[in-house]
C-alpha cells in the first residue's frame, strides 16, 4: 500500500464527520495530493450511482467531487439502507445482496470485513492520501465486536483518528471525555486530537474549557469550525421528521416526509432557490396549501403509500389536483401514482400487492434486481436536456407510459406525463439539478420568469466554503502531520 490514511470519527450521528471528510479532500486536492474518501460501512437512505455502476453512500460521491475524482463504490464499499426498524438491504460493493435482520448482520461482519479491507487495499494503490470517514459513533460499544465502520477498521488498517463534536447539541466535553473513556486503551492511544464543530459565539469564553480538555487528555484541539448557515451540502441521510419550512419564494412545494424517505437530497437545488417555498411536511401535521406536492422516494414503498393514506394524504392530493395544483412523483413516490403496488417476493417488507393513488395507468412490480443507472435524455416539458440518475427495483408497465416524462439518450422512455400535463412521474433522481431542466420545471409549475440556478456551482461553492473554513480554523500542520505531508 502507498497511501496514508488519516480517519474522522464522530461523538455523535450528525458531528460533522462527512463534512470535515469533504473539506480535507478539497484542501488536499488544492494542494495537488492525490486523496480519496472512504468510508467503510455507511447506514444511509441516500445513495447515488457510482461511476462503475454500483450504489454508494451520497455523501461519499460528494467527498470524490471535492477530491476532483470520479465517485467509484471503493470508496464505500458497504452500504445498508434500513427498511425496517430491525433490518436493512445489505449493498456491498455496489450491488445489493439482500435483506438482513440486525443480528442476521452481525454474523455477516466478518464477510463484510473482507470486502472493506479489499476496497481499502485497492485504494491505496493509486493514492496518496486516504480520508476515511467513520459512522455514528466509536462508544458504540454494543457494536464493538466485530466492528468494520469505526475503531475496528481504524486498528485493521492502523491509521490516526481525529474525533469531531458538535458543540451546538450541547455537552461537547462531555462527548469528547465521554468517549475517550469508553474506548480501549489502544484505541484510545490511536485519537490523534480533537475538532469542535458548529460553534458560535465568543472564543474567549470557550478558551478555558478547551485548556482543560487538552490537560485532562492529553491530546490537542486541532481547532473550532465555526457554524456555518445556509450551507447547501448532499447530507448523508439526517432529515428532521418534523415540518420544516425552508425559503420564502412565492411558489410553495410540499414534501411528505416518509418514514422511510431516501434521497432527499432530490430537493436541495429547491431549498437553494430564492423564488420557492419549500415545505416538508412531518408525520404529526396536515399538508398546508400548495402549488406544487412531491411524492419523494421511499425504501419502502408500500409501507409509506400506506402511511400516506392513513394520514389524509389521499383526499388532499385529490383536491390539490382538482383545484390545479401540479403534482410530481420521484422513484418510489413515481410508483405510488400508478394503479398497483406489488411486492411478490418481499422485497421491501410483507411480500404483498397495494392499491396505488391510480392517477397514472401503469402498475409496478418489484423484483430483485435494482436498476442502476446515471442517465442524460431530453424532458418533454419544453424538450429540455436533463440528467439524473436511477436507482430502484421497480418495473413499471401500462399505457400512461406510453407518454413519457423523460426520454433517455439510450432509447428507453422514462416515467409519465399525464394527459391534463398535471402530473409528472420519473425514476430519475437529481432532476432539479441541470439548470435548463430546472428552469423549464419551474415554468411548468407556474413561475413565468425563474432565476437561473445552477446547482453544481452552488455545491462546488458549498464545498470551496467548507474547505476554506478548515483552512482558516484547523491548525492544518498537525493535522497534515498526520498524513506525512507539509501544509
Amino acid at each position: 500500500m502507498s497511501a496514508r490514511c488519516l480517519m474522522i470519527q464522530g461523538t455523535t450521528s450528525d458531528a460533522g464527520k462527512s463534512t470535515l471528510v469533504t473539506s480535507l479532500c478539497r484542501l488536499l486536492k488544492r494542494r495537488g495530493v492525490r486523496v480519496a474518501p472512504f468510508k467503510p460501512q455507511n447506514m444511509a437512505l441516500n445513495s447515488a450511482v457510482s461511476a462503475d455502476g454500483g450504489e454508494m453512500g451520497r455523501a461519499q460521491a460528494l467527498q470524490a467531487q471535492a477530491a476532483g475524482i470520479v465517485p467509484t463504490c471503493d470508496m464505500n464499499p458497504v452500504l445498508l439502507k434500513p427498511n425496517t426498524d430491525l433490518g436493512a438491504q445489505v449493498i456491498v460493493h455496489g450491488r445489493a445482496i439482500g435483506n438482513m435482520l440486525a443480528n442476521e448482520y452481525h454474523d455477516y461482519k466478518p464477510v463484510a470485513r473482507e470486502a472493506v479491507m479489499a476496497s481499502f487495499a485497492r485504494l491505496a494503490i493509486h493514492y496518496q492520501a486516504i480520508v476515511v470517514e467513520g459512522a455514528g459513533s466509536p462508544a458504540e460499544i454494543n457494536l464493538r465486536i466485530g466492528d468494520i465502520a469505526n475503531m475496528g477498521f481504524a486498528e485493521a488498517a492502523d491509521c490516526p483518528v481525529i474525533l469531531i463534536a458538535d458543540i451546538d447539541r450541547g455537552g461537547v466535553f462531555a462527548h469528547l471525555v465521554g468517549t475517550l473513556a469508553l474506548l480501549s486503551d489502544s484505541e484510545r492511544a490511536r485519537v490523534a486530537g480533537f475538532v469542535v464543530n458548529r460553534f458560535r459565539g465568543d472564543m474567549t469564553l470557550l478558551n478555558p474549557g478547551l485548556r482543560w480538555l487538552e490537560q485532562h487528555t492529553g491530546k490537542p484541539v486541532f481547532g473550532v469550525l465555526p457554524y456555518l448557515h445556509a450551507l447547501s451540502l448532499d447530507a448523508e441521510d439526517a432529515i428532521s421528521r418534523d415540518s420544516v419550512a425552508i425559503g420564502g419564494g412565492s411558489v410553495r412545494i410540499v414534501v411528505p416526509v416518509l418514514p422511510r424517505i431516501s434521497n432527499h437530497t432530490d430537493f436541495d437545488p429547491l431549498q437553494a432557490h430564492p423564488q420557492v417555498q419549500l415545505l416538508y411536511v412531518g408525520r404529526s401535521d396536515a399538508p398546508p396549501p400548495a402549488d406544487v406536492v412531491i411524492l419523494p422516494g421511499s425504501k419502502s414503498v408500500r409501507a409509506d403509500l400506506a402511511w400516506l393514506r392513513a394520514r389524509g394524504w389521499h383526499g388532499y392530493l385529490q383536491r390539490h389536483l382538482r383545484y390545479g395544483g401540479k403534482l410530481i412523483g420521484i422513484c418510489g413516490g413515481f410508483q405510488m401514482l400508478g394503479r398497483s403496488l406489488r411486492d411478490p417476493q418481499g422485497m421491501e417488507g410483507a411480500a404483498g400487492d397495494s392499491a396505488g393513488f391510480d392517477w397514472l395507468d401503469f402498475d409496478t412490480v418489484l423484483g430483485s434486481q435494482k436498476q442502476l443507472r446515471n442517465v442524460n435524455g431530453t424532458l418533454q416539458v419544453e424538450a429540455t436536456p436533463i440528467s439524473g440518475y436511477e436507482i430502484h427495483a421497480g418495473v413499471s408497465q401500462g399505457p400512461a407510459l406510453q407518454r413519457p416524462s423523460v426520454v433517455l439518450h439510450d432509447g428507453r422512455c422514462d416515467g409519465a406525463l399525464s394527459d391534463d400535463g398535471q402530473i409528472i412521474g420519473t425514476y430519475l433522481h437529481g432532476i432539479f439539478e441541470g439548470p435548463e431542466s430546472c428552469a423549464a420545471l419551474w415554468r411548468w409549475m407556474g413561475l413565468q420568469q425563474p432565476q437561473p440556478l445552477d446547482y453544481a456551482q452552488v455545491r462546488e461553492q458549498a464545498i470551496d466554503r467548507v474547505a476554506d473554513a478548515v483552512e482558516d480554523n484547523l491548525h492544518l500542520p498537525l493535522l497534515l502531520g498526520l498524513l506525512g505531508l507539509d501544509s
